[in-house]
């Protein structure tokens, strides 16, 4: 195939980062896996007996793009008792991902301006990229917090969206309430969409988590049960705004997505009623004991919320302290990998305990050097 069939924007994404990391990793023959962005929790049985229900009573269908009506009335009615807006419309999409790529597809025009706050989700500059935007990142080292003036002084006439991630992947960091309002009535004075992806929103420990929409009903929520029901590979998201813009992202799921997985619909509907504080917990409780163990020879910051530590390497840049860990059969990732800075790690903490006292042993060694 000739080489220029390929698009340019598909130049302008870059695996290498993360690609580098598992070529390593591929040699490891007993790894210490704290890379994974994922629950190690295993999906809550009355979700999996739904899902398994909705196959085998024929629900493998298409259902209607913004989904099925079921779930879309539980969505909206706790939207509707969180918010109380008047004009807020939920539906459902597929995963947190497709309702960010179609969020970005609908809003961002070509060379339009997209603040993302650094670190940032790896999804985030490639999704931008793609709706042909271009990525303005704010700098937020060392403490991860939003300044405020920084963002006002990002914004120029291009700017369209400020896309905002609490709690944060990769740094676990939650935006406190002032900044949140602050962010939400800034972008309702400039007239910019502000996004704010809540995947995190249930692993909130040191303080109740408080979305942007409270303070400007304009506000585009992507959210979704990925996380929260370790529901990774089944992809199911939702997303919900103002129904102008809603309508518009619904009209491109019919053209793209066409639809989340129908059976996974049924399984989101039991999720909803499914309690899992006592997930929280338990991630609540490992996050207190790698902080804990490391604090003495780490700078940890953020670290409030997900289930993740992003820690400045104690020597070397984050790619020489990883590629170090590896061959210590520690899997980690470069700091690189999120941010235009190579001077962190990111680990989760959501595996089993005997795992993170294996990575801890590993971590403190590495950090004598």
């Amino acid at each position: 195939m000739s080489q220029s069939w390929i698009a340019n924007r598909m130049h302008q994404i870059d695996a290498s980062g993360i690609r580098k990391v598992f070529d390593l990793a591929a040699k490891m023959k007993n790894p210490v896996n704290l890379s994974i962005g994922q629950p190690h929790f295993d999906t809550p049985t009355p979700v999996k007996q739904a899902l398994i229900g909705a196959v085998e009573s024929g629900k493998n269908v298409y259902s209607v793009t913004q989904g099925i009506a079921p779930l879309c009335e539980a969505l909206q009615s706790r939207v509707k008792a969180e918010f109380g807006h008047a004009d807020r419309q939920a539906f459902v999409t597929s995963g947190t991902s497709g309702g960010l790529m179609l969020a970005l597809s609908t809003l961002v025009n070509e060379g339009d301006e997209v603040i993302v706050f650094d670190p940032y989700f790896v999804m985030y500059k490639h999704l931008v990229t793609l709706a042909g935007g271009v990525c303005r990142l704010i700098d937020t080292y060392p403490d991860f917090r939003i300044d405020l003036d920084r963002v006002r002084e990002a914004i120029t006439p291009r700017t369209k969206v400020i896309l905002c991630n609490s709690p944060c992947n990769p740094t676990g960091y939650v935006a406190t309430e002032a900044e949140l309002k602050g962010l939400a009535e800034l972008a309702a004075e400039k007239n910019v969409c502000l996004i704010s992806d809540e995947i995190y929103r249930v692993f909130s420990y040191d303080r109740p988590f408080v979305s942007p929409a409270k303070w400007n009903d304009q506000t585009l929520v992507i959210d979704g049960f990925s996380k929260s029901h370790s529901m990774t590979g089944l992809r199911l998201g939702f997303a919900h705004g103002p129904t102008h813009l809603i309508q518009q992202m619904i009209k491109l799921q019919q053209f793209t997505f066409v639809c989340a997985p129908q059976p996974v619909q049924w399984a989101g509907l039991a999720a909803m009623e499914c309690d899992v504080s006592d997930r929280v917990a338990d991630y609540a409780k490992k996050r207190r004991y790698m902080i804990d163990e490391l604090q003495g020879a780490y700078d940890i910051r953020g670290a409030e919320g997900a289930f993740y530590l992003f820690i400045k390497t104690p020597w070397g840049t984050g790619t020489e302290f990883v590629a170090k860990a590896i061959e210590n059969e520690l899997l980690i990732i470069p700091g690189n990998v999120f941010s235009q800075k190579d001077t962190h790690f990111r680990l989760s903490f959501a595996t089993t305990d005997e795992t993170l006292q294996r990575g801890v042993e590993i971590l403190k060694r590495l950090a004598r050097g």
